[in-house]
């Protein structure tokens, strides 16, 4: 008796986007849209063979995924580096509350435009608030002034370079995680964290990881968030002499916005073709000196994109 083959595991996302657009529940949400969503969902990745999961169903824009994850690590809260780079999928959020609070008719392109050349304007309006990169990078801090009150340290704790100390030198603790769920904070968020929790498992010298997400859009955000996930896990095994184990992801509230029906019927009429293969040609002496050039992917051969628009 044969062997079955072994499913794709992109398939694994394609399942989901059928379940919950088949029996996911009908929820209203803050953007007014609506969703399809369905609760507690599980994938797994194996990243020892080299691959990523980058999507094959639909072009996925890795370019701006990758730019946008060293953003993260770079710790900045304002758009105007991703916007040098030509990266504007944070431009919606400043530029929605920059047309709410002036009642200016402004296009994306004039608001980026000024914010590439306006210093103040920048620091003003292209500021999102203390989003992922700031939690991961300047967790707040405070100090005893030895009167009763506190002093923010101004740098903060660096979840990322006490995460790598971990892993180099007690490989097997538990402890190896990194948030940007900091309650006191979210309130001053542009949006509060999607992708929130990170953790790292060491064994027979490979890591791997779980990325847990309290909210995941499946259309759009999905793509970008396993994606960067696994880059990370890359990154951390070369900085630490590892070797990449598997990647885990863990989705709460796993929707699909009413808008991008469209996409359903024709992503799931196509089959999944071989993940690409990502090279680091590289080594830099830190997990915050990779460069963009520092990163190839091989052998990417994705179905024609799906345009959708994003829900703000």
């Amino acid at each position: 008796m044969s062997a079955r083959p072994t499913p794709h595991p992109e398939q694994q996302y394609l399942d989901l986007l059928a379940r919950v657009w088949r029996d996911g529940a009908v929820r209203e949400d803050r953007t007014g849209v609506g969703t399809r969503a369905l609760f507690g969902e599980t994938m797994r990745f194996d990243l020892s063979d080299g691959s990523v999961p980058l999507l094959t169903t639909k072009r996925v824009f890795w370019k701006p995924a990758l730019r946008e994850l060293l953003w993260f690590l770079s710790g900045s809260r304002n758009i105007r580096p991703l916007v040098a780079d030509g990266v504007h999928i944070w431009t919606d959020w400043p530029l929605a509350a920059y047309q709410k609070a002036t009642g200016e008719a402004i296009s994306r392109d004039d608001f980026e435009a000024r914010i590439l050349a306006d210093d103040d304007f920048a620091a003003r309006w292209g500021d999102l608030g203390p989003v992922y990169g700031s939690q991961w990078r300047h967790w707040p801090e405070y100090q005893d002034r030895g009167d009763g009150t506190h002093r923010r340290n101004v740098d903060g704790i660096d979840q990322i370079s006490i995460l790598v100390d971990e892993l180099q030198n007690r490989p097997h603790s538990r402890r190896h995680i990194f948030t940007a769920w900091n309650v006191a904070e979210l309130p001053d968020m542009a949006l509060p964290p999607c992708h929130m929790i990170y953790q790292y498992f060491v064994n027979d010298g490979r890591l791997s990881g779980i990325l847990y997400q309290r909210s995941c859009d499946l259309g759009l955000g999905f793509a970008f968030n396993i994606f960067e996930a696994a880059l990370l896990v890359r990154m951390l095994a070369e900085q630490c002499n590892l070797l990449p184990g598997e990647l885990v992801w863990m989705g709460a509230d796993c929707h699909i916005y009413g808008n991008h029906a469209s996409m359903i019927d024709e992503i799931l009429s196509r089959s999944p073709r071989d993940f690409p293969q990502l090279r680091m040609l590289r080594r830099p002496d830190t997990i915050f000196d990779y460069r963009f050039e520092d990163f190839a992917i091989d052998g990417y051969d994705p179905h024609p994109a799906i345009r959708l628009p994003v829900a703000v």
